[in-house]
């Protein structure tokens, strides 16, 4: 299976003043996952086989529910192509 992008942005459902911790604890278990990745103002997109990915964003709802979260919406993108994508190629002419 060729390399994707996959981007997600989960939105747990807890008080507005523990939306940021609950955020945190995602971006750091995709940290531990060891895919590289990017995090954004409005999501993280990482890179990898799609069924890791998968993976990771399926333990990021169990995650947001032990963090107290009772309803997690998760909104995920993926790019495919046969050949493969990575973030590099998306974004290298826009880094200093």
């Amino acid at each position: 299976m060729p390399q994707v992008n996959l981007s997600l942005q989960v939105l747990p459902v807890v008080p507005e003043e523990e939306i940021y911790g609950v955020v945190d604890r995602v971006i750091e278990l995709i940290r531990k996952s060891g895919v590289n990745y990017l995090v954004g103002p409005m999501e993280t997109t990482m890179e990898g086989e799609l069924e890791e990915l998968m993976a990771v964003v399926i333990e990021a709802q169990r995650v947001c529910v032990e963090s107290g979260s009772k309803r997690v919406i998760s909104i995920v993108k993926i790019d495919y192509k046969v050949d493969g994508v990575s973030i590099n190629e998306k974004i290298n002419k826009y880094q200093e």
